[in-house]
């Protein structure tokens, strides 16, 4: 099942990074820890850093972005990897960890009428965003102090965030939300407090509507370094990485 078309009423929201040179316990019930011993890997060549996956309308793809700015696209174990786009160059995320500044922002942009808001601002490395199934609110990742953000965008509390999940057991990126209404959110290697068993193997967490952590996946290998997004498409995951040469596919 493809994604649906974009529409004229569509409100996009998405998160920057201004690049400068100068807790609550998580909330655990009913978790299920699962490995990914058995899993593809779709080989790129010359690049590294699949991070993040989208499907087109018509199902086609993945498109991925890699780590040296360029747009590939999956055309199938019969073709292949091809170039798609190149908008972008040399990024340096690795500066944004060790520096903790808190110079990000969330916006909307709407197309009918170009119009751009800002909604946050001063947000600390700031990652994935994905909106809530009813659409009242998005949740967005703070790589850098381990959490998951919600924002309101309908009902009382509109215009407000709050923690959604915090304390994760590795340094989040995006996130995604599968056709349940639930958060897969990429975990990039860490040792966070607490969570000492699983600090090196965990590389994804599922979250409940409501921030609960219901499933972590591991890597009990060790070869899915660097996650940054896990999306679930039709019963498949489909697993983005920093720095690994491919991107891992993982039935469920």
């Amino acid at each position: 099942m493809g994604t649906k078309p974009i529409n004229n009423n569509a409100t996009f929201f998405f998160l920057v990074v201004l690049l400068s040179y100068a807790s609550r316990g998580l909330s655990l019930q009913q978790t299920t820890i699962d490995d990914l011993q058995y899993y593809k890997r779709l080989l790129l060549t010359a690049v590294v850093g699949p991070e993040s996956l989208a499907f087109d309308r018509d199902g086609g793809g993945p498109y991925t972005g890699v780590s040296d700015g360029q747009i590939l696209k999956w055309h199938g174990t019969d073709r292949g990897w091809s170039d798609f786009a190149v908008p972008s160059r040399n990024r340096d995320y690795a500066l944004l960890v060790m520096s903790g500044e808190s110079t990000g922002r969330l916006m909307r942009y709407n197309p009918t009428n170009n119009q751009l808001t800002v909604l946050l601002r001063g947000v600390t490395f700031p990652n994935g965003v994905a909106l809530s199934r009813d659409n009242t609110f998005l949740v967005y990742t703070e790589t850098t102090n381990r959490r998951v953000v919600k924002y309101w965008l309908r009902g009382p509390n509109a215009g407000s965030s709050e923690p959604f999940a915090d304390d994760l057991p590795g340094f989040p990126d995006n996130v995604k939300r599968n056709s349940k209404g639930e958060f897969w959110v990429a975990l990039s290697n860490g040792n966070p407090t607490g969570w000492d068993a699983l600090a090196d193997r965990a590389v994804a967490v599922r979250l409940s509507e409501e921030g609960v952590v219901v499933e972590v996946k591991e890597d009990e290998v060790g070869i899915m370094r660097s996650v940054s997004e896990v999306s679930e498409v039709n019963g498949t995951l489909w697993i983005g990485s920093v720095d690994n040469p491919f991107v891992g596919v993982c039935e469920l």
